[in-house]
């Protein structure tokens, strides 16, 4: 079965900074017309960074929960930048490590229902020292847990980030002895 939504035509309602929202005409499968709201973002980079057992959290108010939040070091790709270099950058903006090398764990599809938002999650490896750089009117603390403390916080519902649950279950399932 085809499965394949057809867009008809892009409705922009909004053009902002870091989204832009449409209301799409578009037509099902079975050829009935429908809207579709589309929430556009150019995505996103995260990184894991245990070191010595210990995994680099920030500790961030996010507006819209209305709460400080654990994530791992994140942030927002700017437009036709490769994943990559974004994950390298905000891990040092952010926490003041710098990775030498990164792998690349998952692309995550965050809400697939309504944005087309895509977070490319790495492992950072061969770490070293730098100097942290936050963005203007950016304020977090950087936190450095055990994993199994943070995993403890997942279980418990403490940590509640999505790209941070999957990274950190991932990284436990790539090493049970944590």
């Amino acid at each position: 079965m085809d499965l394949e939504e057809k867009t008809v035509q892009k409705n922009y309602i909004y053009r902002g900074k870091i989204v832009n929202l449409r209301c799409d005409d578009a037509v099902l499968p079975d050829g009935r017309p429908c809207k579709r709201e589309v929430i556009e973002h150019s995505g996103g980079a995260a990184v894991l960074c245990v070191l010595d057992g210990k995994v680099a959290l920030v500790r961030q108010f996010r507006y819209a929960y209305g709460e400080a939040i654990y994530e791992i070091p994140a942030g927002k790709l700017n437009a036709g930048e490769d994943p990559m270099l974004a994950a390298k950058r905000e891990l040092e903006e952010e926490t003041g490590l710098q990775a030498r090398r990164l792998v690349h764990l998952f692309t995550l599809y965050p809400t697939p229902g309504y944005t087309n938002e895509k977070i490319y999650i790495y492992e950072a490896e061969d770490v070293q020292a730098g100097a942290q750089r936050l963005d203007e009117g950016e304020f977090l603390n950087v936190e450095y847990m055990p994993v199994r403390e943070a995993l403890s916080m997942v279980e418990n519902g403490t940590i509640r980030d999505a790209k941070t649950i999957v990274a950190l279950l991932d990284y436990a399932r790539k090493n049970p002895a944590v």
